[in-house]
């Protein structure tokens, strides 16, 4: 990584150097790790946005309800992820108003409404200290996209009576990013960013103040669907009504069955070190998270202690690798070349699940499973929102459940492995079309 990077340390998994929202948590809560057989209601395997929010809906409805995480709660996506609240899906809703109907793309818009809601509610609701700030700034590469954005923010004005959306110029989005690699974009007020890992972290305090029963260091080995489902953690197991599956990126061997509709993808991130409040703010002046419109996205915003959290570059492979540092500064220093002299104190990677589709997998498979995963980089609103709707369905509400559970599910092509050099080589070409 040069110079400038000499200190830079690499997390991948509990064990290693820390990711920055690690060292720079508030809580450092543990759960014990399984060591008893139990009966219970419901099994929620994972501890992610997805299985925290569905555990907490579950207890507070007066389930018994056990989670259990193989590692640390919030260790997978939902502790290392751009910390970004986003309005929508990651298919805009003209597409989804031509390919499932005005109708059902109005339930998906209102939904996902109701998930940035959900969020701050939560938040509020369990004094989470989380960071959370509002505004995200979506920055358009190429002039064509700057164009595009304006068309949609109209059409969500015009359709969806959404006013939160102010379209930028050029000379605009400088005032909210200093740099010269865009050309226009929108300012959404309506979405915002926070702390990923100490939301998560919320959640599960919440959770198991609700009676839910954490598991962390406990990975599963076994599930058997059926009635009732029995899970398998080591030498212990956990009988249950119903079990969900928010494993998301990890799935690995649990898969039932499903896991061709998914596709695990590697991100990466660098915290610089602290830029001093001037450098911070001359950057991103107004202090909101920043997209972009590239093929494979950055994400970019500045943390509490005024460094930048820089997000870019993506991998399709089952490992992380060695080290993505000088990956993730290259993409960095393409938008601010200003921070050549700048040292990064902390990189860190981690996978997440994509659909072909790119919007949520969320289902039920018979034997009393569920499942809630493939949130396409949307998770922190999405997930939060799945758990629920998973919750409502167990509880016997199937309606907005079947919103998601209805959409279509198509698998990847080439199967369970023959699908890695298949995305990978369209991840490479997108980027080559991104530096064209």
């Amino acid at each position: 990584m040069g110079a400038a990077g000499r200190d830079s340390r690499y997390a991948q998994h509990d064990g290693e150097a820390p990711t920055w929202y690690e060292a720079s948590a508030r809580t450092h809560p543990t759960w014990p790790v399984l060591k008893d057989d139990l009966r219970t209601d419901v099994c929620v395997i994972g501890g992610g946005y997805t299985g925290l929010s569905c555990a907490l809906h579950l207890a507070e409805r007066g389930h018994r309800v056990v989670l259990l995480e193989a590692r640390r709660v919030g260790n997978g996506a939902s502790g290392r992820n751009g910390g970004q609240l986003g309005s929508g899906h990651r298919r805009d809703q003209p597409t989804l108003e031509r390919e499932l109907g005005g109708e059902r793309a109005r339930l998906l818009w209102l939904l996902a409404e109701e998930a940035k809601a959900l969020v701050r509610d939560r938040i509020a609701r369990h004094g989470i200290e989380c960071d959370l700030k509002p505004g995200i700034a979506i920055a358009a590469h190429r002039p064509r996209h700057a164009r595009a954005l304006a068309h949609e923010a109209a059409h969500l004005n015009a359709r969806y009576g959404y006013d939160r959306i102010e379209v930028l110029d050029r000379a605009a989005l400088r005032t909210e990013v200093a740099s010269e690699d865009f050309h226009g974009g929108l300012l959404d007020r309506g979405a915002g960013h926070l702390h990923p890992l100490d939301y998560a972290r919320g959640l599960a305090r919440a959770a198991s103040e609700a009676g839910v029963d954490i598991h962390e260091g406990t990975p599963v080995t076994g599930l058997a669907p059926g009635a009732p489902c029995t899970v398998t953690a080591g030498p212990h197991t956990v009988t249950a009504d119903a079990a969900v599956l928010a494993c998301n990126g990890y799935l690995d061997a649990l898969d039932p069955g499903f896991g061709h509709r998914v596709m695990p993808i590697n991100n990466f991130i660098l915290a610089t070190e602290p830029l001093g409040e001037e450098r911070a703010r001359a950057l991103i002046p107004n202090d909101v998270a920043v997209v972009d419109t590239r093929f494979v996205v950055n994400y970019f915003r500045l943390s509490a202690d005024g460094r930048l959290l820089f997000g870019g570059g993506e991998t399709a492979s089952s490992r992380l690798p060695a080290d993505p540092g000088p990956l993730v500064r290259r993409c960095m220093l393409r938008i601010f070349p200003q921070l050549a002299d700048v040292s990064v104190d902390h990189v860190w990677g981690g996978t997440l699940a994509i659909t072909r589709t790119r919007m949520p997998s969320i289902g039920r498979l018979a034997g009393g499973l569920y499942y809630g995963q493939g949130y396409s980089g949307h998770g922190v609103a999405l997930a939060t929102l799945g758990g629920a709707l998973i919750a409502e369905a167990i509880a016997g509400t199937f309606e907005r459940f079947d919103v998601f559970a209805r959409l279509p599910q198509p698998p990847f092509p080439g199967g369970r492995f023959l699908r890695w050099p298949t995305l990978a080589l369209a991840l490479a070409y997108g980027a080559l079309r991104d530096r064209l």
